[in-house]
């Protein structure tokens, strides 16, 4: 037998071992996928305080607000260090940033203003978005209490609360009124209309074949010159 001096070298050794490497996870995986999925038993289950970190989500009735609390008056200095630079000083925004406060009265007119105070259906509503998002490019980037000051001072724009001195907390967030509340309605498809479900719907020729009784055509605006040269159209 004729036997290459190669299969001696270190380098040709190394190679093999890594292909073996290489080939064996997925001969592993094809097994684990016969036996009904894998299972590599790495990774563990998350904390309750990682789980926390991530379901920051809060409902209409307010359930998922977290404790904490913050003034008007501690909002409005938040707000002008670090919102009224698109927002403006009194939420009438800059340049083609948004409006936050104004706009009552106009959203049957045929310009509407949608702000928090003419649109927005719920405090939470705000409290919600202004911590997932605000502000803008550093979102997420203050404290609890200082998210509650900074949507205290945001309602007072829109005089939803009235006094400089209320403090806004996970207790009396849900209680506030907006005023377009009543211009939303919760989904209620899954009662309203559910005379129109199908037990089992139709996932294939559903419909007639269409018939295609007739073609567009291209009309351009300037028409073509004539044989003649002459501009259709011109005598």
């Amino acid at each position: 037998m004729v036997r290459s001096r190669m299969s001696k070298s270190p380098n040709f050794i190394a190679a093999a071992l890594l292909a073996c490497a290489l080939v064996a996870p997925a001969l592993a995986q094809q097994k684990a996928d016969a036996r009904g999925g894998p299972r590599y038993h790495i990774g563990r289950a998350p904390t309750a305080d990682e789980i926390r970190g991530w379901d920051i989500d809060v409902r209409p009735d307010g359930q998922g607000l977290p404790e904490g609390k913050g003034t008007v008056a501690q909002g409005e200095k938040l707000f002008m260090d670090n919102c009224s630079t698109c927002h403006g000083e009194f939420g009438e925004g800059n340049g083609r940033w948004p409006v936050l406060a104004g706009g009552k009265g106009s959203l049957t007119s045929d310009n509407p203003v949608k702000t928090v105070g003419s649109y927005w259906p719920y405090a939470s509503t705000v409290f919600d978005y202004v911590r997932h998002a605000m502000p803008y490019g550093n979102a997420e980037s203050f404290s609890v209490d200082e998210y509650y000051a900074l949507v205290a001072y945001v309602l007072y724009l829109n005089d939803v609360v009235t006094d400089q001195n209320f403090e806004l907390t996970n207790k009396n967030l849900a209680t506030l009124k907006m005023p377009n509340e009543q211009g939303f309605v919760m989904d209620d498809r899954a009662t309203s209309e559910r005379s129109f479900w199908q037990k089992d719907p139709c996932m294939k020729d559903c419909i007639a074949p269409v018939k295609i009784t007739g073609r567009a055509a291209v009309i351009d605006v300037t028409p073509e010159d004539g044989k003649d040269g002459k501009p259709r159209g011109v005598e």
